[in-house]
Order: C-alpha cells, then structure tokens, then sequence
C-alpha cells in the first residue's frame, strides 16, 4: 500500500498475521489492566466480514503493530462512516511514527470516497491520544457512551 520514510510498510491484515494480532490485543489490554478473549476463530469470524478491516505496520518483516476499523451505514449521513476500533503499536516502537503511519494510510484510503466521517473513541483522560488524533485532523465532536455486558 505505502511506504513513510522511516521504511514502514502498511498492508492488510491476513490470516496468517492472527498470532500477532492476538499478541498484540493482549498486550494491549494487559496495559489497561484488562483482559481480551481474543482467539484465532475470532480474529479470523473479523477478518472475514466484509465491513471489518485490519491494516498491518511492518518493517522488515517485523509487525509493528495494527490498526483495526469498520465501515458501517449511517442512517444520518445516508452513507457509510468509519470507525476506528483498535490502534496499537508493540511497546519498543511507539513514537517512531508507527501510529502515524497507520492512520495516514487509513486516512488516504477512506479519502477515495469510501466514507463521509472517521470516528474513534478515547479515553477521556488520555490526554497523548487524544493529542494524536488531533494532529491528524479528528476534533472532539460528541460523547461515546458504552455499556458492557
């Protein structure tokens, strides 16, 4: 897909990145204390919808790390919106441009027409990611609400 000059490849996820992909969720919720029941058949019931969508960071070979989304109807828009549901970079990488990588990818893939919004939801007080999404031209301009069950 793309190159940024720090020789990062951006590519579509595969089943055969789903050892990964669970590698890196599970860092991921272990760093907010939290754990994910993520398996294999799950990540390949996600990568198999058509709506789901797992772009892939690497560098030489290496994942660096993920950004996973949706694309979704939006009665409102009366077209489809994106939402962004994981973005997450091996621990020894972040602030490498990484993140930046993935979302400008994804940027320039949803900028072909496919969606008319890109949304994401963070949490309140983390204060760098909501900086991060900002850069690169979300702004704060609703409330996420959720409910676990």
């Amino acid at each position: 897909m793309s190159t940024n000059k720090k020789e990062i490849q951006i590519r579509s996820a595969v089943l055969g990145d789903a050892e990964t992909i669970i590698n890196l969720v599970r860092e991921y919720a272990v760093e907010a204390g939290e754990t994910s029941p993520i398996s294999i058949a799950y990540v390949a019931t996600y990568l198999a919808s058509p709506q789901n969508h797992v772009f892939i960071a690497e560098e030489n070979g290496c994942i660096l790390g993920l950004l996973s989304y949706s694309i979704r109807p939006d009665l409102y828009h009366a077209a489809d919106t994106c939402l962004i549901e994981e973005l997450i970079v091996e621990k020894n990488v972040r602030a490498q441009g990484v993140a930046g990588a993935l979302i400008e990818e994804l940027i320039r893939h949803l900028d072909k027409k496919i969606c008319v919004e890109i949304s994401v939801s963070v949490m309140a007080d983390n204060a760098s990611a909501i900086r991060f999404y900002k850069s690169h031209g979300l702004t704060d301009e609703s409330l996420y609400l959720e409910r676990h069950f």
